[in-house]
Formats: structure tokens, C-alpha cells, sequence
């Protein structure tokens, strides 16, 4: 048998001793070295730096400084609502300083534009060396509006609306074009203010609007002869002339209700006296009154033994007998 021998194994772990050693020579040159290791960081930074500012300067001075480049000429579509002037001025560029066109800031310019409740959209260009090209929607009025019981006031800062019933302001240059539109009077109603900029939510608008569009599109001219629309309670509406006859309409059947009031205005007209009021809701036996101060002329007796009337004579001779009556 083999001898177990105890043999002591060396271990192979060392343990080391680190010593640093700190002398005023030793500290004297790591400061050194750190002052150095900064001065180059600030040598690169001063670089970096310095081609930065050579950079601005040159595009500045190429540009935002070159007369060349000076606001010259503002090209503006047509429109009704703003001029040159104007239109730089709710733009917010100050004229009389005779800006680059660089350091115009054209999307705050947009945003100032759009803002304007009289326009839909607004954008605005760059074209060298010094226009600037300006390009707006203005709002296409439909009516004036009355609200909160107050009259219509037609005239630079009255109220309109559009065919998409957003309220606006009326400018000044669009005052007379929009002289003789009817006014859609509104009742006062907290729940549905009238905001300028805003959609109109009162609830009395839309009937009006559909009085208003049958209006016109049976007679084209009919803003020359309609003055004002309102709805009178739940169930109909009144429309004012300009002459001052009122006429009562349903909700409803407004295309038959607008030619029998033509018709009714017409052969008035014809006859010589004006009407004061009249209600369309009926088809038949209409009822009206006459604008005091206006007697309406006899009736022309008919003979039995005439021959029937064609249709326009007949309902010229209805109208008559219905105008006529005491």
C-alpha cells in the first residue's frame, strides 16, 4: 500500500500593498496636467464657438442685414375685408421698419390673419429679393344679425353671419357691399350666445336660413325686396319687407308660401296700394290688411256669360277679390 504523504499546499493568493505617495511636486505637476487638459477643452469650445458666430454673422449679414432683401412690395389678393395695410397690420408687421423679409415670422403673421373673424384662411409667402405674398378667404356674408332684442346695425362693426353661420364683424371696406342684405333677427337666449369667429348655435337661425334660401331661390333679387326674417314663436316666422308689409309663413312649405306673397306683392303693386300684412300659412283665403292710408280700388264685376278666364287671369281675378275685400 501507497504511503499518504501530508504535503503543505502553497496558497496562490498574494496580497498587495498599494502606497501612493503625495509630495508638493508630485500635486504640483497633476495641476498641471489638469490646467493643461482644460486649456485644450477651451481651445476646441473657443473653435467651435467661434466658427458658430462666423456662421450667424455671414447668413445674417448675407441675409437679415441686405437691403436687398428688404420688405418692398406686399402682393395681396382682391378681397373685400382688408388692404395692404391692413392686412400688415393684423399681421403684425410694423412697416415703418422696414423689415427683412427674414425676419418676418410667417407662420405667427398666419396665425394673426386667420385670427381675424372676417377670413376663412390665410397664407403668407416668402418671394425674393423683397415681396412678400399674401393670400386670404374672406367670409361670404349671408345676412346681418339682430341679437338681444337690439336693432341691426348695418354698418362697420355690425353683425354678420356667413352661409355657414359663423358670426363676423363687418369690416370697413365691406360695409357697403353688404348694405342692403336682410337682417335675421335673433331673441336673446344665454345658452346660445353670438360669438364673433364662432358658429352661430341658436336654435332660431336654421328656420330662417331656410325662409331666406327658398327666398332666394325663387327670386335671385330677393335681398332687394326682403328687410328683415325672424321666427315669431314655435310655429312660424315673420318676414318684413322693405316696403313694411309683414308676412307670417309656416316652418314649412315655404317655396308655395314665397310665390304667393311675389304674386300678392305684385298685383298690390299693380293696383296701386301697399300691403301691411299677410299670412301665407293658409292655401286658400289668404287673409291680409293694407298699409293704412290706402284704400284699395273696386272690384271689376265679371259677366256670367264671359268665357273662362286663362290660369294667370284667374288667379290675377282671385288675388284681386281677395285684396279687395272690406
Amino acid at each position: 500500500m501507497k504511503r499518504k504523504t501530508t504535503r503543505h499546499r502553497r496558497s496562490t493568493h498574494r496580497n498587495v500593498l498599494e502606497v501612493r505617495v503625495m509630495s508638493p511636486r508630485i500635486a504640483w505637476f497633476g495641476f498641471l496636467r489638469f490646467v493643461g487638459s482644460a486649456f485644450k477643452l477651451s481651445l476646441v469650445l473657443a473653435a467651435i464657438t467661434g466658427i458658430g458666430w462666423g456662421v450667424w454673422w455671414g447668413v445674417r449679414h448675407a441675409f437679415h442685414q441686405n437691403p436687398d432683401f428688404r420688405l418692398q412690395v406686399i402682393d395681396l389678393n382682391p378681397n373685400p375685408v382688408l388692404d395692404e395695410l391692413g392686412a400688415a397690420a393684423a399681421a403684425g408687421i410694423r412697416l415703418e421698419e422696414s423689415p427683412s423679409l427674414f425676419d418676418i415670422d410667417v407662420s405667427e403673421c398666419v396665425s394673426r390673419l386667420k385670427a381675424l373673424p372676417s377670413l376663412t384662411d390665410a397664407r403668407i409667402e416668402r418671394q425674393l429679393p423683397g415681396t412678400l405674398v399674401i393670400r386670404v378667404l374672406p367670409r361670404t356674408a349671408k345676412a346681418w344679425l339682430a341679437t338681444d332684442g337690439k336693432p341691426a346695425t348695418r354698418n362697420p362693426g355690425g353683425l354678420l353671419v356667413d352661409d355657414k353661420g359663423v358670426a363676423f364683424t363687418c369690416p370697413e371696406r365691406l360695409a357697403e357691399s353688404v348694405a342692403l342684405l336682410p337682417v335675421i333677427e335673433l331673441k336673446a337666449n344665454a345658452e346660445h350666445p353670438v360669438v364673433a369667429g364662432k358658429p352661430v348655435t341658436h336654435p332660431e337661425l336654421d328656420p330662417c336660413f331656410l325662409l331666406l334660401d327658398s327666398a332666394r331661390e325663387a327670386d335671385p333679387q330677393a335681398s332687394q325686396w326682403i328687410d328683415s326674417i325672424r321666427q315669431a314663436n314655435a310655429w312660424s316666422l315673420e318676414l318684413v319687407t322693405r316696403q313694411g308689409t309683414r308676412a307670417t309663413f309656416s316652418l314649412g312649405e315655404h317655396a308655395r308660401q314665397i310665390e304667393s306673397l311675389r304674386a300678392a306683392l305684385d298685383h298690390a303693386g299693380e293696383k296701386g296700394y301697399v300691403l301691411d300684412t299677410i299670412n301665407l300659412i293658409p292655401k286658400y283665403n289668404i287673409p291680409v290688411t293694407l298699409s293704412t292710408g290706402t284704400a284699395p280700388p273696386r272690384a271689376v264685376p265679371v259677366s256670367p256669360n264671359h268665357a273662362a278666364p286663362s290660369p294667370d287671369k284667374r288667379r290675377a281675378r282671385d288675388l284681386d277679390s281677395l285684396l279687395n275685400r272690406n
